[in-house]
């Protein structure tokens, strides 16, 4: 089985250098617990870079921050709530996104019920 993951984001010299030692620190912390779940090491680079930057930018220590990261649940409140198997299961906004990267057609027009249906094919 190949399974392809997605591109790592590539940390700049600024990107670290903007990081403070505490989000090094959770960067660390939070790789080195997804691969010690059996994530591959490019992928848990790249999801650890992604929750610090949500985190710096829910904090206002970025820049620039889009919306969704703002206005969302920080991840240690949300607690497992989007996961695949949660309660409230995937945001609509998450289904289209992977429906778009998987080349699902008429997914725009599709109710979020739709959705998990032709993901789940």
């Amino acid at each position: 089985m190949n399974t392809t993951y997605p591109r790592p984001i590539q940390a700049t010299a600024l990107t670290r250098k903007a990081w403070s030692a505490k989000r090094a620190r959770q960067y660390a912390q939070i790789k080195d617990g997804l691969i010690a779940r059996g994530t591959p090491e490019p992928l848990a680079e790249q999801i650890a870079a992604r929750v610090v930057n949500k985190a710096r930018a829910q904090h206002g220590e970025s820049a620039r921050a889009s919306p969704a990261s703002i206005n969302d649940r920080s991840a240690s409140r949300r607690g497992g709530l989007r996961s695949h198997n949660g309660a409230a299961g995937r945001t609509l906004l998450q289904l289209r996104n992977e429906a778009r990267q998987r080349g699902v057609k008429g997914r725009s027009m599709m109710s979020k019920a739709q959705l998990e249906a032709a993901l789940t094919r």
